[in-house]
């Protein structure tokens, strides 16, 4: 029975490369939530679709000299200049496909040659900034809170990868507000508002009044500026601020006016604020996330987490919009995508994993 579903499966992929891809036209029956699986090289299969089609890829290419795979493909090269060539040449068509507000998200592991760490993730970056027209916006530390095994004396245990995020354009989607942390609301006590964290305004008020650093014009001009920062505390468009006045609070930028708008405005206005969105926290660019568990995958010896799909699809990728993995193996990315509800295609070499990638996903 398994097998005669699997066969099936293979049937209908090899019908959307054949009939579809061949006429670079959506498959029909592409539902909200359908999730399509592709099996062969990459950059051959890129080929076959049209100029800005997905609105978000995320992927993990396999890492150079790491592990012998399936079948032969990425990440056996005999160098490390071959292997970033290759990657670079698959996300040169990537870019093609990728549409004007679209995002990649590239998570990419180090290797050791002749014991030297190589700096391949960053190689690869470069490379996509210098020479493919990538905008890199963050480097995401990867934190997996325990690491592989290592018996060598020489040198610490990796515990860390990165997660690099790039777009097309200076424009592009993003959805922050999809990730924030829930955030404390502001209170009314006494009469007063007070903060999330219990700040009210008295104590900068009293500071302003007594302040010998601060012109009667500025004194007048924060007393003000803190008034409307607590009129927007009490209709709910911040939870939180802080206030920086000149000669009262350290600044937490530099104090540079010409690197740091923040210390500027210290100098010509005499204050400045720091205000907290109301939805919550933004999340910062170290995210600690366990390894992938095998989850019964034992063919497949480097599926990354589930968790770490989520964050960039929520960010990045409309509702509406589909998510593309090229390196699919096992189909993490597919499933978080047919989780939150998302179209997504994954492309893999290996029929096997594409097969265990289909069982997860529960075509």
């Amino acid at each position: 029975m398994k097998q005669n579903r699997a066969a099936g499966l293979q049937v209908s992929q090899t019908k959307f490369q054949e009939e579809v891809l061949e006429e670079k036209k959506i498959a029909p029956g592409f539902s909200d939530t359908q999730t399509l699986f592709l099996t062969g090289d990459a950059i051959k299969i890129l080929k076959k679709f049209p100029n800005e089609y997905f609105d978000c890829c995320i992927t993990s290419p396999p890492y150079w000299r790491h592990r012998e795979y399936n079948v032969l493909g990425i990440g056996l090269e005999n160098t490390y200049q071959e292997y970033i060539a290759n990657l670079v040449s698959i996300f040169v068509e990537l870019h093609r496909v990728l549409k004007s507000t679209g995002s990649l998200w590239l998570n990419i592991g180090d290797s050791y040659l002749d014991k030297q760490l190589v700096g391949i993730p960053w190689r690869v970056a470069l490379s996509l900034t210098d020479n493919v027209r990538y905008i890199l916006r963050n480097s995401v530390v990867w934190h997996k809170l325990k690491g592989s095994p290592d018996n060598s004396k020489d040198k610490l245990r990796s515990v860390y990868e990165h997660l690099f995020h790039f777009v097309k354009n200076k424009k592009y989607y993003y959805n922050i507000d999809a990730i924030r942390a829930n955030a404390r609301s502001a209170k009314i006590e006494n009469g007063r508002v007070v903060s999330a964290t219990g700040v009210s305004g008295i104590r900068y008020k009293r500071q302003i009044e007594l302040s010998t650093a601060l012109s009667e014009s500025e004194k007048r001009e924060a007393l003000s500026g803190l008034e409307s920062v607590l009129e927007d505390m009490k209709a709910g468009h911040i939870s939180d601020f802080r206030m920086v006045i000149r000669a009262q609070q350290r600044t937490t930028h530099s104090n540079m006016e010409k690197v740091s708008g923040r210390a500027k405005e210290l100098k010509e206005k005499g204050f400045y604020f720091l205000k907290y969105h109301p939805n919550g926290t933004k999340p910062g660019d170290v995210w600690e996330i366990l390894p992938e568990d095998s989850q019964k995958r034992d063919d497949h010896y480097a599926a990354y987490p589930e968790e770490l799909c989520y964050w960039p699809i929520l960010l990045s990728c409309p509702p509406d919009g589909v998510v593309l993995d090229p390196f699919c193996g096992t189909g993490t990315t597919m499933k978080v995508a047919q989780i939150l509800g998302r179209r997504s295609v994954g492309i893999d070499i290996s029929q096997k994993y594409i097969d265990m990638a289909m069982e997860r996903c529960r075509l």
